[in-house]
């Protein structure tokens, strides 16, 4: 009698919908050299294009202020002006929680950065964005799931971690890939923690099978985060009761960061947020984008926190799709836009710096007259990430970004 296959519907309800991602039908051949395994990368995705005039303030540019006469941050020295970075652009204050990283040459932006061709279409933007991969419409897996597969061989379950329910397109592909629940759902009991329903699965699947070994490496992977984050002694980063600076975010970021502590195996980690699709009532210092800034900000700090001495081996990369109109529009906010801020954070950081060819945003420099141009392909910015970080040689770095031969931006230490 052939064994029975459930369907899909039956290991959601079981628990295991978030391990299907796990699984792979094909599997790589991993490169057997071996760089630094020790060294990290996680990636920040913010979802609905953040305005990155608002972050990295342009306060020594005048036609900043006159193409927002009530939405531009105010100069330094002002009532809640934005924090001076070199005397040309400034930090807004809701991340000043990040004035640490900076100052001790940790932190580093690169300006008017963004996607190698114009795309204000968010689903679009964010595809290109997240395989990495314009002009190669065949490319049906993300840039980090390339990147898991040439990194050192490993026999590990849990490599790379992303916090949600469902896999994002930039960790889609044949590699493994284990999800962690964002809150308190990480370390809720599940129906499959339960001896008699976990028997009931392994045997229905302990077969060869694609689906049997998905179902194994899920299992497996759960384990290990679980053993991971209860070595950390909380099951809640704000577990004692006191409000966390940055909320759910925070959270999330901390339990992260522990994971990757704890478990020396996991090397790429992603999170993403959303809610930064500011058209209306953008607000300057106050009001939902300065929101929205502060929990991210301090989420990010108790992050580098967290990670204590493997922050100096880590590289945080914090990227939005497309950056919104230098005009403010008739509603309080902006509109979809171009050139954005890439922001860098980590020990491998050559920081305290703002990289980037800064066009200035007079008329006549702007794209199409209406955004900031991009000046710096992101993927310039990740290609030196992966070489002087990460340690990729040129043709493993072609297999993580095919196509793309651009000059690096010199962001990172060797």
């Amino acid at each position: 009698m052939p064994a029975m296959i459930l369907p899909r519907r039956a290991l959601i309800q079981a628990g295991l919908g978030s391990l299907i991602s796990l699984g792979t039908t094909g599997w790589a051949v991993r490169v057997q050299a071996a760089p630094d395994r020790d060294r990290r990368l996680v990636v920040v995705f913010l979802r609905g294009a953040l305005d990155g005039l608002s972050v990295v303030v342009p306060h020594g540019d005048g036609d900043y202020y006159r193409a927002r006469p009530r939405l531009a941050v105010p100069r330094p020295g002002k009532p809640d002006g934005a924090i001076d970075l070199d005397g040309h652009f400034g930090l807004h204050p809701a991340l000043e929680a990040l004035l640490p990283l900076w100052r001790r040459g940790s932190l580093a932006f690169v300006h008017a950065c963004g996607l190698p061709a114009p795309n204000r279409s968010h689903f679009d933007a964010q595809e290109v964005m997240e395989s990495a991969a314009p002009g190669f419409k065949g490319a049906a897996d993300g840039w980090m799931n390339r990147l898991l597969s040439v990194l050192p061989a490993s026999t590990a379950s849990v490599r790379a971690v992303h916090l949600g329910s469902t896999l994002p397109r930039i960790l889609a592909g044949e590699e493994p890939v284990a999800s962690l629940a964002p809150g308190r759902a990480a370390t809720r009991a599940q129906p499959l923690d339960r001896p008699q329903v976990a028997a009931a699965f392994d045997a229905l699947y302990s077969g060869s099978d694609p689906l049997s070994h998905a179902y194994r490496e899920g299992r497996n992977a759960r384990r290990v985060i679980q053993e991971s984050l209860s070595a950390t002694g909380e099951d809640d980063a704000a577990s004692n009761g006191a409000p966390l600076p940055g909320g759910a975010f925070a959270g999330d970021a901390r339990r992260l960061a522990q994971l990757m502590v704890h478990n020396p195996d996991v090397q790429l980690g992603f999170m993403a947020l959303g809610g930064w699709d500011t058209h209306i009532n953008q607000g300057t210092n106050q009001g939902q984008l300065a929101l929205r800034l502060r929990a991210l900000g301090q989420g990010l700090a108790a992050f580098a926190t967290e990670l204590g001495p493997l922050f100096e081996r880590t590289a945080i990369a914090v990227i939005s799709e497309f950056g919104r109109t230098v005009r403010e529009n008739g509603n309080g906010g902006t509109d979809h836009g171009y050139g954005n801020v890439l922001w860098l954070a980590g020990g491998a950081v050559k920081g305290g710096k703002i990289y980037g060819g800064w066009p200035g945003l007079a008329a006549d420099r702007l794209f199409e007259g209406r955004d900031l141009p991009v000046t710096t392909d992101f993927r310039s910015v990740i290609a030196a990430v992966l070489e002087r970080h990460l340690l990729l040689d040129g043709r493993r770095v072609q297999r993580v970004l095919p196509g793309f031969a651009a000059e690096r931006v010199d962001v990172m230490y060797s």
